[in-house]
C-alpha cells in the first residue's frame, strides 16, 4: 500500500460517498456509485471515503461499502477510507481492502454521548483498540481519527480551543496515524480555523493533518483558504456539497468538491484534479437523486475562460 498522504502534497478526499449520503432519503444505486468512483477516478480523484461499517437493515445506503471498497482497491493509486463507529465496524473494515479506517472522537462531552452514545474518553480508547487491531492485520491499514464539532457544537456551544487540542493529542497518543479537526456544524470563521490550524500543525510536526468543512453558513471556502495558509494539508469535499449533520438543522452539507479544487489551483497547489471533468459528475447525482440539492459555484459557472487560473 503506498503512502496515503504524500509529505508536502495536497490531498483532497471526497467524502460524499459517506457524509454526503448519511441523511438522504433516497441514495444512488449501487451500478451509479461505481460510475461517481470511475468518473471521479478519470477527472483526478484519487481519495475516497466510501461509507460507513454500520447495520444495512438501519443504513441500507452503506450496504454495498465492501463491492465499493472492492472497486476503489482496484484503481492504479487510488486510496479508501471507511467510518468505522465501534468494535464490530472496525473488524468488518479489517476484513475488506479498505486503506484507511476513520475514527471520530467529540471535541464536546454532550456531543460525544447524543452522537455515539459514548464518553470522549472511551471514544479515545477505541482509536487505540482500532490502532491496535489494525496493526494485528495482514494489510495494517491506517488509523485517521476526526475529531468532531471542533470549532463548536449545537449542544455545548463555545468549545475552549484548549480542550480541542487535548483531545487531538489524545487521539495521536492514542496511536493515530493522522488527525483532523471537522466544523461538523459549520460554526467556524477563517481566524478560528487558522488558529487551531496552526496549534495541529505545532502539535503534529511534518506529519499531514486534516480539516472537513461544513457551509452551513456560507464560511466554507474561506475557511478552507485559511486552512491552507495555516498548514493543512488533507481537506474533504462532497460533490455538489451533499451531506449534514443531525445535529445542525438546516446545514447544507459539506464544503462543495468542486470549489475546493478551484480553491487549491488558484492558490498554487497542485491537486492532480480536472475540475471541469469532476462537475460534470453531477450527472449523477442529478440523475439518481432528483430532489437532492446540490451546491456550488463553479458548476454553475465554470473556471474562467480564456485566462490561465491556476496559480
Amino acid at each position: 500500500m503506498s503512502e496515503l498522504y504524500p509529505a508536502g502534497e495536497i490531498t483532497l478526499r471526497e467524502v460524499g460517498l459517506r457524509d454526503g449520503l448519511q441523511l438522504v432519503k433516497t441514495f444512488p444505486s449501487t451500478d451509479a456509485k461505481r460510475e461517481w468512483i470511475r468518473k471521479e477516478y478519470g477527472a483526478g480523484v484519487r481519495h475516497f471515503e466510501v461509507g460507513s461499517f454500520l447495520p444495512p437493515a438501519r443504513f441500507p445506503q452503506f450496504a454495498d461499502i465492501r463491492d465499493l471498497l472492492s472497486d476503489v482497491a482496484a484503481l492504479d493509486g487510488a486510496h479508501s477510507s471507511a467510518l468505522t463507529l465501534n468494535e464490530r465496524g472496525i473488524n468488518d473494515a479489517l476484513a475488506s481492502p479498505v486503506d484507511e479506517l476513520v475514527c471520530v472522537v467529540s471535541a464536546s462531552e454532550e456531543h460525544s454521548l447524543a452522537n455515539a452514545r459514548r464518553t470522549r474518553e472511551e471514544a479515545v480508547a477505541l482509536v487505540a483498540r482500532a490502532v491496535e487491531l489494525a496493526r494485528q492485520s495482514a494489510r495494517r491499514p491506517k488509523v485517521y481519527a476526526g475529531v468532531s464539532v471542533a470549532f463548536g457544537c449545537t449542544i455545548a456551544g463555545e468549545v475552549p480551543q484548549a480542550e480541542v487540542m487535548r483531545i487531538a493529542e489524545a487521539c495521536l497518543d492514542a496511536g493515530a496515524d493522522h488527525i483532523g479537526l471537522a466544523d461538523t456544524v459549520g460554526f467556524a470563521g477563517p481566524a478560528q480555523v487558522g488558529r487551531y490550524a496552526q496549534d495541529i500543525r505545532r502539535l503534529v510536526g511534518d506529519a499531514a493533518f486534516g480539516i472537513h468543512l461544513h457551509d452551513t453558513r456560507g464560511m466554507a471556502i474561506a475557511n478552507a483558504a485559511a486552512a491552507l495558509d495555516a498548514g493543512a494539508r488533507i481537506l474533504d469535499g462532497s460533490l455538489g456539497g451533499l451531506g449534514g449533520c443531525p445535529f445542525a438543522p438546516g446545514a447544507s452539507g459539506n464544503i462543495v468538491f468542486e470549489d475546493l479544487v478551484f480553491l487549491c489551483e488558484t492558490k498554487g497547489f497542485a491537486t492532480g484534479i480536472d475540475v471541469e471533468k469532476l462537475a460534470a459528475v453531477r450527472e449523477i447525482l442529478e440523475r439518481e437523486m432528483p430532489s437532492e440539492p446540490l451546491y456550488g459555484m463553479v458548476a454553475k459557472s465554470g473556471p474562467p475562460p480564456g485566462i490561465a487560473w491556476r496559480a
